[in-house]
């Protein structure tokens, strides 16, 4: 499967978009919150607190990824998703 955005609505007026992103990890809404994982985690929040929030996605910066751990501890942990424990 490959990423695809799928417009739902447009507001004329304000030109917002509704829609969903297929992932190959699932189906995103949006507009959604996204929070940011610096380093593989939500600083502010545990993953108890973004499973309750019904998070769907958290943003992760590759470049800090790169710089610590590395990428090759996250390839030995199977990826990322599996680095952060999040499906």
């Amino acid at each position: 499967m490959t990423f695809e955005f799928e417009l739902l609505k447009t507001d004329s007026r304000t030109k917002a978009r509704r829609g969903i992103f297929h992932t190959p990890h699932g189906d995103i809404p949006t507009p959604i919150f996204m929070p940011v994982g610096t380093r593989a985690t939500v600083k502010t929040m545990s993953s108890e607190d973004l499973v309750k929030l019904d998070a769907k996605i958290i943003l992760s910066n590759t470049y800090h990824l790169l710089l610590r751990p590395g990428d090759e501890l996250i390839k030995e942990a199977g990826g990322l998703h599996k680095f952060m424990n999040w499906n």
